[in-house]
């Protein structure tokens, strides 16, 4: 008798730090998509395996592993890395989220492949996976305000003024999410992803700011 075909297997892997300090810190963004995705999409509980929270869901039929490293950002592979081989995931069928703060707090960017671009979690990926060419969905955190380190900046809350753009991003990714798995990344990056010309107005809009010394509330 032939056996049904195991569903094929995704992983979307949200980046973040585990503790209840660092729940609500811009660094955290990978996770609060996660968490928005298994209440959205009914997913089966957390449960703890291969340094990570992990929780099943379908997507049209397919098996989609969510996870939450708990290695820290900066060695995130370590955890990503063997869950890949165990479950003979290939590269292309990984998607990793991830904050950005090269584009403003609350604008999006859906990659196919790329670089780490000076992201330690993403580094630590492409270190233990042995390439770049896997999905990203980048959510914008915006720069450091005025003498404000990297580290000060990301590992603050949001600003009550970025906190509605983050919740927006968020809401959208739900949808981007299921194109992605169902009807791939190219389409998702063409539905999704800013228009040039949008995207050109608010970098301005928001270099403009930055210049002027309009900075969002300090977070708290």
């Amino acid at each position: 008798m032939i056996q049904p075909k195991e569903p094929f297997i995704k992983i979307i892997a949200g980046l973040g730090n585990p503790g209840l300090q660092y729940a609500k810190t811009k660094h955290n963004v990978g996770f609060m998509l996660l968490d928005a995705l298994a209440q959205h999409l009914g997913a089966s509980p957390w449960k703890e395996a291969f340094t990570s929270l992990i929780s099943e869901v379908r997507i049209d039929g397919e098996k989609i592993f969510l996870v939450k490293p708990q290695t820290y950002m900066n060695e995130s592979g370590a955890a990503i890395g063997p869950m890949l081989v165990y479950y003979k995931v290939g590269l292309e069928d990984l998607i990793v989220v991830h904050d950005d703060m090269d584009i403003p707090a609350g604008m999006i960017r859906i990659r196919k492949k790329g670089g780490s671009g000076g992201h330690n979690g993403i580094k630590s990926i492409i270190a233990h996976v042995g390439g770049e060419n896997f999905p990203r969905i980048r959510i914008g955190i915006g720069r450091p305000l005025s003498g404000w380190s990297v580290i000060d900046h990301v590992l603050a809350p949001f600003s009550s003024e970025d906190i509605p753009h983050i919740r927006t991003a968020i809401e959208m990714l739900l949808p981007a999410v299921s194109t992605m798995v169902t009807n791939g990344v190219d389409l998702a990056m063409n539905r999704y992803n800013p228009q040039k010309k949008k995207s050109e107005g608010q970098r301005e809009k928001y270099e403009a700011q930055q210049t002027e010394g309009k900075a969002a509330d300090h977070p708290v």
